[in-house]
């Protein structure tokens, strides 16, 4: 199957959560999901102020302006309907990036991991045969879920110091396989 990395970002549902494609209007909600110094202890920066956000995801939902790259934003939500954080893939070819912050708290309880799942499963069932995720070396919690949704630590790390961890389709536990 040929990856469709041009396809618009589409709405996700699980057992618990709904993944709700980003728009800009989600700013005013997820500058308070997002307030808490803690959630920038692994990756640095500060909370962002609603004119960040709503600079910030006026950019994401334009889309990339790398040619053959493509983002996927979505807002996680729980039934109650209050977002609890993002996810994220950049996807060139046959390869995406994926990203999560859930809320402080929100955590503990299995949200990014269901969230990523999700987010992997439809990621190869429209091509995508490699699956990459950046992680601050000490950050437990993500380095938890990333080994829960099937990938491996490698002996890479980025420009910043993160540990690479990746998986290819074939070696992704509980999804899609090709036929």
């Amino acid at each position: 199957m040929m990856p469709m990395t041009h396809d618009p970002t589409v709405g996700l549902v699980t057992d618990r959560l709904q993944l709700e494609p980003l728009r800009p209007s989600h700013a005013a909600e997820m500058v308070t999901v997002l307030a808490a110094s803690e959630l920038y202890r692994y990756t640095g920066g500060t909370p962002p102020t609603l004119d960040d956000l709503e600079r910030r995801y006026a950019a994401q939902t334009a889309g990339s302006p790398t040619p053959g790259e493509t983002w996927h934003n979505w807002i996680i939500r729980v039934p109650t309907e209050v977002a609890v954080g993002f996810l994220q893939a950049t996807v060139n070819a046959q390869h995406a990036e994926i990203a999560w912050v859930i809320a402080t708290h929100a955590q503990g309880v299995g949200y990014a991991r269901e969230a990523a799942t999700a987010v992997v499963t439809w990621l190869t069932s429209v091509g995508i045969n490699q699956i990459d995720a950046h992680i601050h070396p000490d950050h437990v919690r993500s380095r938890n879920v990333a080994a829960a949704i099937g990938l491996a630590l490698t002996d890479a790390r980025d420009d910043d110091g993160e540990d690479i961890w990746t998986c290819s389709r074939l070696d992704l536990p509980n999804h899609e396989k090709p036929a």
